[in-house]
């Protein structure tokens, strides 16, 4: 019996041979976690609040399946096209002292999630925000920035942008298990559709990705039914648990009972930092164990 307060989650096929080398070869100094944005998007639907979930290759430790995301880039600190929150403010709702760590992450959740879906959090001023980002020029944009062959700062400054940071919230800071190869500190934020824009996947690297009901899919989280649907040899025959990472399974959880975007976006809560810890049973099976505060339980609680 787990102690009261944690939650356990099983380990998926990437992590268990770096959990098995940690214990056999003893633990050691973890390595330097990078630093990583990933942000939830939502909009309401007649079934409840949904979010847009992609598909991640190449074993990210962000999950098989996860919210679009990335790490920090070194360009990120030349974005100065800034209205909403200072990063002196933004540092304060993170919770850290480091003022242009704050910075970077708000950058990255902005930039990854153009990147990645084409939605853009920017716009003339701050009462403004761009309407639409489809067409053959915005894709080429996003490939460029993606390519690292232009930057995100260049293309705001080309178009007369500037970050709409006021769009975003955050959410949790979740940090890799010490075991892990590759190491992310990762803050999550939330922020609703804009209207008049819709995800479209990165063409050069887009393999799956859509709006779910985080209801419907913690329904069937039991069954392969998501992992079934990508289809790819890495992910048929899955679990939920075996395609996401904790961080992403908690906050579908909590957006599951959401009254509405409105809602859960305005709801104030404690910006908590999670650590999974690398347990093992009597016969030797892993899993990752995460510490559930109780402010953060009681605000899944009262967001319905």
């Amino acid at each position: 019996m787990r102690p009261a307060g944690k939650r356990s989650f099983p380990l998926n096929a990437d992590q268990r041979d770096a959990a098995q080398a940690w214990v056999d070869f003893g633990e050691r100094t973890p390595s330097k976690p990078r630093l990583a944005s990933s942000v939830v998007l939502l909009k309401d639907s007649p079934t409840g609040v949904q979010t847009y979930l992609t598909y991640r290759p190449g074993g990210s430790p962000l999950g098989l399946v996860a919210f679009p995301g990335g790490t920090v880039e070194p360009a990120d600190d030349d974005v100065t096209d800034w209205v909403g929150p200072s990063p002196v403010q933004w540092a304060k709702s993170l919770g850290t002292a480091k003022v242009e760590v704050a910075k970077r992450h708000v950058v990255a959740a902005i930039r990854e999630t153009f990147e990645e879906t084409g939605v853009l959090l920017a716009g003339d001023d701050a009462s403004s925000l761009v309407e639409d980002v489809s067409g053959p020029e915005w894709m080429k944009a996003r490939e460029s920035i993606a390519a690292q062959e232009s930057t995100f700062a260049e293309l705001l400054d080309r178009r007369g942008l500037a970050m709409r940071t006021d769009l975003l919230k955050p959410l949790s800071h979740w940090l890799s298990p010490d075991f892990a190869h590759r190491r992310f500190d990762t803050r999550y934020f939330a922020a609703a559709r804009p209207v008049n824009q819709e995800p479209e996947l990165l063409a050069s690297k887009g393999v799956w990705g859509r709006w779910v009901s985080a209801a419907d899919i913690l329904a069937a989280r039991s069954t392969s039914a998501l992992g079934d649907e990508i289809g790819l040899e890495s992910t048929v025959g899955l679990t939920l648990g075996e395609l996401l990472v904790p961080g992403v399974e908690i906050i579908l959880e909590k957006l599951a009972t959401a009254r509405g975007c409105i809602a859960y976006l305005n709801h104030k809560r404690p910006i908590n930092e999670y650590q999974p810890t690398l347990v093992a049973d009597h016969d030797g099976n892993f899993a990752l164990e995460v510490e559930a505060s109780p402010a953060s339980e009681g605000a899944a609680c009262r967001e319905r």
